[in-house]
């Protein structure tokens, strides 16, 4: 029954306009701010360090506020992709269209960062995408995750060897495929090298499936606009990759942090990007 309640929650909240909708997201992130020290124990220290290290703004309240409304812009989306689509603007169009034109697939590279879901919804307008995702521990969630997130034209594979070749076999075929690289991977499926300046266990997946045939990876980001006025997808095709793993993971975090800075208060500063993973080796000590 609780879950019942609790979905039918979201999606009378989904209905409303964006701009409500945003609020209430703001509103949650404030609450789960104040009410949670686990919380702020992760957000305002890994915020403030950015901050402080690019001689940024510091605007906490501003980036609680929008911790709560990655959340709420994710909902509105799943229930209304033809109305959020109207609301995302894409000047970077040619540099998808070149990538896509070489027939080797493209990798699609989207952190956490302001209405990322609108980014896949935009690009199966246009040609099938196989996402990769981790499911969420909790049941309810998963299923309002899992409900929302479908869609025409995209395909959700699981973090593992077997969403790998469903990836893979994409690629094969010049399909788009999309991977979220600000996630911590299972132990044994990444490197550790710094994140804003700390130790941090990345992914090699996109790297490696990058420089198998020399696809294209292209770094995504959905910046917010104005409370309401939807997003601006920006698109930025990456370098190749050092064979080195290490060193292509650290030129993979690189473009993450330069994703991020576009738009820092957007982040998701409530992850735990530097835990360590069991399975994984120690950090490299200073």
């Amino acid at each position: 029954m609780r879950k019942l309640i609790l979905k039918l929650s979201l999606n009378a909240v989904a209905a409303l306009p964006l701009v409500l909708v945003q609020i209430i997201g703001a509103s949650m992130g404030v609450l789960a701010y104040v009410g949670s020290k686990q919380y702020r124990s992760l957000f305002r220290p890994q915020y403030e360090g950015v901050v402080s290290a690019y001689k940024l703004p510091f605007k906490l309240w501003e980036a609680v506020r929008a911790s709560g409304m990655l959340f709420s812009d994710s909902l509105w989306i799943w229930r209304n992709p033809q109305k959020a689509l109207a609301k995302a603007d894409v000047p970077d169009w040619d540099v998808i269209q070149a990538a896509m034109s070489e027939g080797k697939g493209m990798i699609i590279l989207c952190p956490h960062l302001g209405g990322f879901e609108i980014i896949p919804r935009f690009l199966a307008q246009h040609f099938p995408a196989t996402i990769m995702y981790r499911p969420s521990r909790q049941e309810w969630l998963n299923e309002v995750v899992e409900e929302g997130r479908a869609y025409p034209n995209m395909h959700f594979v699981p973090t593992n060897l077997q969403g790998v070749r469903h990836m893979t076999r994409a690629l094969a075929k010049g399909e788009a495929i999309a991977i979220l690289p600000d996630q911590v991977p299972s132990g044994g499926d990444g490197v550790w090298c710094n994140f804003f300046g700390r130790p941090a266990y990345t992914t090699t997946l996109p790297v490696r499936l990058a420089n198998r045939h020399q696809t294209p990876a292209v770094m995504f980001t959905a910046k917010r606009k104005a409370l309401g006025s939807g997003w601006i997808v920006n698109a930025k095709r990456l370098a190749p990759f050092s064979d080195d793993p290490t060193i292509a993971a650290r030129e993979l975090n690189n473009a993450i942090e330069a994703a991020v800075l576009v738009a820092p208060e957007q982040f998701i500063w409530s992850y735990n990007r530097y835990k360590h993973p069991a399975g994984a080796e120690l950090p490299p000590s200073n």
